[in-house]
């Protein structure tokens, strides 16, 4: 069920200062020099840290996000919920303890057949607005669906590429985990709750977030490739706690994760 293109979006506004002492924690978190002061530049992706929107437990799932349904998300009946991928397209850059405005509207739903089972597509797009000019346009993917089947084989991740020009190793901490979902306000319980993610998400460990990937993946484009116009990313295999990764980039923008065991967890392009 696709959304009738003709009909109004609702949208959801949210206002930020874009306090650089968050973004300073979030260098520290990542192991960063702490650059962000008053009207500096922000890393790309670091938008992920603002913009808050907090909700009381009673609006709360059982995964510790918020009820689909309450807000600009519906309610497919599905009680899964994975972030997917995204497009970012970088205008301008942000900059810290500028007040800014984040628009958001459901872009595009659809259901299908997987599998699996039943699978919900939720597009997002999000804009952000500092200083009258739009600065990011990004659209988010969501995956909606049904519980694991304990008897269900598990999902073949793809083999990853090992033609990098560059790359970085990276490992995943119980805290680096938590610092994170707290900076971003997630409180997606793969990421903390042990016995809920193997016992009802049905994955072997602590699930590492997909954007925290792209976000390593986005600084390490920067590095090679200088200031962003776009990145795309999609997740293709989950990360668990104490997995050790390789950040991979091509001098022609392809980049991807690989895990210690070959597989492909995500994989992105990034422009210049």
């Amino acid at each position: 069920m696709a959304n009738d293109p003709t009909s109004p979006r609702q949208t959801e506004v949210i206002a930020d200062v874009m306090d650089p002492a968050r973004a300073t924690t979030l260098e520290i978190a990542l192991g960063l020099p702490t650059i962000s002061a008053l009207g500096s530049p922000l890393p790309p992706f670091f938008h992920q840290i603002y913009f808050w929107a907090p909700e009381p437990p009673t609006r709360l799932g059982r995964d510790g996000h918020p009820k689909t349904g309450l807000g600009i998300i519906p309610d497919l009946g599905l009680p899964r919920r994975m972030w997917a991928g995204g497009r970012l397209t970088f205008a301008q850059e942000l900059r810290a303890g500028i007040a800014a405005e984040k628009r958001s509207s459901v872009l595009n739903i659809d259901r299908k057949e997987g599998r699996s089972g039943p699978l919900g597509f939720v597009t997002l797009l999000h804009e952000i607005w500092q200083d009258g000019a739009l600065c990011l346009t990004e659209e988010q993917d969501l995956v909606y669906r049904e519980d694991p089947d304990p008897a269900a084989a598990a999902p073949v991740a793809p083999q990853a590429r090992t033609d990098e020009d560059a790359s970085e190793i990276a490992s995943f901490t119980p805290t680096l985990l938590f610092r994170y979902s707290a900076l971003t306000m997630n409180g997606h319980r793969i990421h903390y709750d042990p016995d809920y993610t193997r016992h009802v998400e049905g994955y072997p460990g602590l699930v590492t977030h997909g954007p925290l990937l792209a976000q390593l993946l986005m600084l390490l484009a920067t590095t090679k490739m200088g200031a962003l116009r776009g990145f795309s990313f999609r997740a293709t295999s989950p990360v668990t706690v104490d997995e050790t990764v390789a950040l991979c980039w091509r001098s022609d923008g392809a980049m991807w994760v690989r895990g210690a065991d070959g597989r492909q967890c995500m994989q992105a392009t990034a422009s210049a």
